[in-house]
């Protein structure tokens, strides 16, 4: 099995209210390849300035494929942000775009045969490109923003209809409909064509809608959360990681990949840029698993457990 991802690659400073970090490596495809390495072989498709550190090769070389990695003359993509003590968003005070601004995703042959796609939140036409060049993978998923539901709305409608899973937050959610309620929102959305729709709701954490389907979880409770800068990258990685190793994409499968997900999702908020994926291995995320399965679940009452009459809680 094997996944390919197309998104950004960048050099991120950003200020939280529990310290800071400048020039830190991030980027759609860093966050996603590093949650997505533990269960399936990732592919990177991407574009760097001659001025990336090394370092930041070797980190992506020892969890991902570079095939599909360009290092172009000129300056790496930054972002420059800032959290307040609402750490669900993010606040840009500078955006330089550098050689991403010219990207243009070129597939390896090697990449053409993956039996997943995650289209990061680039330019939806870049994301319709990308789809010509893959040989009818079995599980397309997009990412948008709301710059291009703003901007681009038509072409983005074009690339909805051909994938499988959209994973949005509940403001983008919200915009691309025209309507509040989520449920109507994930409806609209699937009505364009693909199955499944990922609503990523932050702290607050997600739902999967789906026909006659619906999914919720809570984030997981940790007690130390320090930049979400990556958080919504890092959770695709881990759903989508997980549902490339099964063999069948069943309502069960998506809940245990949301779980993945949010698990995933919950070491990457725990420290800045990638530190809190850095030495993460399976058996941490396999026991957060099963912290996050006993939280959530609900035993079921038998007939003979239940009361005549109304339990007084007070006198």
């Amino acid at each position: 099995m094997s996944t390919v991802v197309v998104g950004s690659i960048a050099l991120d400073s950003v200020q939280t209210p529990f310290g800071e970090s400048k020039e830190a490596l991030g980027g759609t495809a860093v966050f996603f390849a590093a949650g997505a390495c533990h269960f399936t072989d990732v592919n990177v498709v991407g574009v760097v300035g001659t001025d990336f550190p090394d370092e930041h090769i070797g980190f992506l070389e020892s969890r991902c494929n570079l095939d599909g990695l360009r290092r172009e003359e000129g300056r790496t993509f930054r972002w420059v942000g800032h959290y307040d003590e609402n750490m669900n968003v993010a606040h840009t005070l500078d955006t330089q775009l550098n050689v991403f601004e010219l990207f243009r995703p070129h597939l390896p042959t090697s990449y053409r045969n993956a039996r997943t796609v995650f289209l990061g939140n680039i330019h939806p036409e870049l994301q319709l490109e990308v789809l010509s060049q893959t040989d009818s993978p079995d599980l397309i998923a997009l990412d948008t923003m709301n710059f291009w539901i703003e901007r681009t709305p038509e072409a983005l409608r074009q690339v909805i209809g051909k994938v499988d899973i959209v994973l949005v937050n509940e403001d983008e959610a919200r915009q691309f409909a025209g309507v509040y309620k989520i449920s109507e929102a994930a409806r609209f959305i699937r009505e364009l064509g693909p199955h499944t729709v990922v609503i990523k709701r932050g702290e607050y954490g997600s739902a999967i809608y789906g026909d006659d389907t619906y999914f919720a979880l809570p984030a997981f409770p940790s007690e130390r959360v320090w930049d979400t800068t990556g958080a919504g990258d890092s959770f695709a990685g881990g759903f989508l990681g997980y549902l490339d190793g099964i063999l069948t994409v069943t309502p069960a499968e998506l809940r245990r990949a949301l779980a993945f997900g949010t698990v995933v999702a919950s070491f990457a908020v725990e420290n800045f840029s990638v530190t809190g994926l850095q030495d993460l291995a399976m058996p941490q995320l396999e026991h957060r698993y099963e912290m996050l399965r006993e939280l959530t679940a609900i035993e079921p009452v038998s007939s003979n457990e239940r009361y005549s009459e109304p339990v007084r809680l007070r006198a």
